[in-house]
Formats: structure tokens, sequence, C-alpha cells
């Protein structure tokens, strides 16, 4: 029978922007009740990104934060104000999990560190974020993840394109996602060991080290000793056929031949190339790299007399590894994103589109929720809080002092 795995977690979220808020996306998603706090006069900034254009696509729906907010009940409390505290503990009292990516310091202001929330409630899993990792020199320093994950960790200069061009830049909360996921896993490892303990844990990720993870192979080599270099220009390459080429249409194929290396001739009569197959310049994935300057030109020429499309349906049918470089725009139309599970349905007119991003985790014979739009700022203040016990008078002596709108 299907399930909601997390039915019945409670978890509170105090996070803004991308990382933090996306790891509670993946727990509601899963079945966690989830309740989203927010200043009354200070919400989470990221409300407004789809509005603000810069690097973000203007929109009159807020795509990033259906991504990451949707499934959720949302509150606005100011815990600064004794009665939005006294809330706060209430609902920290009930909670499971505590989520939150605050920089240091602003959890110290706010009494809002591990220790205060723990000795409200042992059992909970207090799940942070930082930009640079909980302790250190920089531990208090604030950060996003172009900052702390691409720029710090290397990844920002190795991704670009040549020795002499500028560093790469990531894109919006590119980073951040991915990070998410890593505090999720964070979460169950936590919950998983109170069950075992029943006592809660601090678990934590930060940007930074999820940057030196995702460059994990190129880190471990410089630690080990090997010198780490920029790759060259595509026009350089040092294995020619694991390399960029443009189609006669201007698009471009990216060819991967790294297994199967007996099928080489195979793949050069595809490419209408047949003598390449057994010149002793090429007959070898060694030959081939030593002679990359001089097979280059000729995979260059060889792409280049077909279109994209061609090319895509060439090597398909004949199973060799390629990745065809689409556009963003192609994934509302790619059968496989839908059928692969990587996008979702949303029966709400109020999203804009016919489907959302999904969490990347399935769990076959459980029920994941069906995703509903975020909440307003505020839009469940009053639900949740009579659920913790607040009648009409305490609600009117909040709102009096300022703790709700």
């Amino acid at each position: 029978m299907s399930e909601a795995i997390l039915g019945g977690i409670k978890v509170v979220e105090l996070a803004t922007f991308i990382a933090g808020p996306a790891t509670s996306v993946i727990l509601a998603d899963f079945g966690a009740d989830v309740i989203k706090i927010e200043p009354p006069l200070r919400p989470d900034p990221f409300r407004g990104v789809h509005t603000r254009g810069s690097d973000s696509p203007k929109s009159e729906y807020p795509y990033g934060y259906i991504v990451d907010n949707r499934n959720k009940k949302g509150i606005a409390l100011d815990i600064k104000t004794s009665e939005g505290r006294e809330a706060f503990e209430r609902l920290i009292d009930q909670a499971d999990v505590f989520v939150t990516n605050m920089p240091i310091p602003t959890r110290g202001r706010l009494d809002i560190g591990y220790e205060q929330i723990r000795a409200l409630n042992p059992r909970i899993v207090y799940a942070s974020i930082t930009a640079y990792g909980e302790t250190g020199p920089e531990a208090d320093r604030p950060g996003f993840d172009t900052t702390a994950l691409w720029a710090r960790t290397g990844l920002m200069d190795l991704v670009k394109p040549s020795p002499d061009s500028p560093p790469a830049r990531s894109l919006p909360g590119m980073g951040d996602h991915p990070t998410a996921m890593s505090l999720y896993a964070a979460v169950m490892t936590g919950l998983f060991r109170r069950e075992r303990t029943g006592e809660g844990c601090h678990v934590s990720t930060s940007l930074m080290a999820n940057g030196v993870w995702w460059n994990g192979v190129l880190t471990q080599a410089m630690l080990c000793g090997g010198q780490v270099t920029c790759r060259p220009p595509r026009e350089a390459a040092g294995n020619p056929v694991h390399n960029l080429y443009k189609t006669r249409d201007g698009r471009w194929i990216h060819i991967v031949f790294n297994t199967n290396l007996h099928r080489w001739p195979e793949l050069a009569a595809l490419l209408g190339r047949p003598e390449i197959g057994d010149d002793p310049r090429f007959d070898s994935q060694e030959a081939r790299i030593a002679n990359s300057h001089s097979l280059i030109p000729i995979l260059e020429s060889a792409f280049a007399e077909r279109d994209y499309d061609e090319w895509v349906r060439l090597l398909e049918e004949n199973r060799f590894i390629f990745g065809d470089v689409r556009k963003v725009d192609q994934i509302r139309t790619d059968r496989q994103m839908i059928e692969g599970r990587a996008l979702r349905p949303i029966d709400d007119l109020a999203a804009g589109a016919e489907y959302v991003v999904d969490s990347p985790i399935w769990v076959e014979g459980a029920t994941k929720a069906e995703p509903t739009m975020p909440p307003e700022l505020g839009e469940h203040t009053e639900e949740v809080l009579r659920n913790i016990g607040y009648d009409d008078a305490a609600l009117s002596k909040m709102r009096d002092a300022g703790a709700i709108p």
C-alpha cells in the first residue's frame, strides 16, 4: 500500500533563498508537515526574484519560489517579540526537525543556535547550512553558492572553456539545490540516529564542502600530489573523442567514446571517415590521444557535414554515447524529462506552468505529495497558531504586539 514516508514528521523552517528551503521541500514531498516562518516585515527575499530581472528571467509567476517552497504552510511571525518568541518555542517543542541557513551570528542574535533549540526540544534534529562551515576562522562569513561553492573551491576557475578565459560564472542557485540534497540526507541520517538513540542531534553541511565534493576527483588528485590545470580549449582537447563538435546547423554534439573501444572502426564509418578506422595514428585510445591535434580537425569536418537532429538519430540508433547539447527551452517538450520523472504535473493555474521541477529522489511504493503552490506571506498563520493552542484572544494580543500581521 502506498504511504507518505514522512507523514507525521513536523518541520519548522527559518530559512531564506534556496538551499535551506529546498531541503524542506524534499521533506514536504515525502509527506512531512513543513511550517515556513517569515518575519512579517522582512519576508524571504526569494519571493520577488521573478520580478527583479538581473540574471534571473522576469515572469509574472514566482517560479523560484514554486520550486523551493511548494507544499509548505507559511506563517508570518516576528520571533524578536516576546509573544512571537513564545509561539516559536511552542512550534519547536512539537517539531521533529528545524531547518535554517541563517548565518551563525544571526542565529546568535535570534537565539536559534543549536544549544538554544536543543534546550527546548532534546529530540529535535537541528539542520543547518553555512557558506564555509560551522567551525574555523571563516565560520561566520556569509556567502552564496557562487562565492562559497564555485569561486572558493576551484570550480569557477577549472570549468572555464580555456586557460585564457575568464572564470566561468555559475547559473542562479546552481549549487544550492545539490547542497540541499546533502542537508536532506543529513536530516534523514539524524532522524535514523534518533530512532536508535532517542536523542536529537545537530546535522549540517556547507556550500564550500559541497563544492569540494563536486570536484572530489581533481581535488583528491591535487592532495595526492597531482598537478591540476585548466583544460585546454576545445580545439586543443587532450582527448579528441571526449570533446564537443559543431554540427552543420550550428548546434553541438559532445561525443564520449571511452568504452567499447573495439567499436572505433564502426564510429569512424558512421562519421563518414572509414579510412581513420584502421589508421595507425588512431587505432587505439592512446594513439588517438597522442595524435589529438590531427584527429580533431577530421572530426570537426565530419560533424559539420550533417545537421544536429540527424547526428542525434544516427548516434542513438548505433548506441554510441554522446551528449546532445540542448537548450533549456527544449525541456518542456522532452518526453524523457516527463516520463523519467524529472518534471511533475501541477494542477494549479497560479503556477503558470503545466509542470514543476521535481526533487530527484523516488522511493517505489511510497507516495510523494502532489505539488501545491507555495504559501503567500503569512497564509497559514492563524491556522498554525490555533493548532498549537492559540485562541481568538491570544491571537488578538499577538497582533497588538506586532508579533503577527
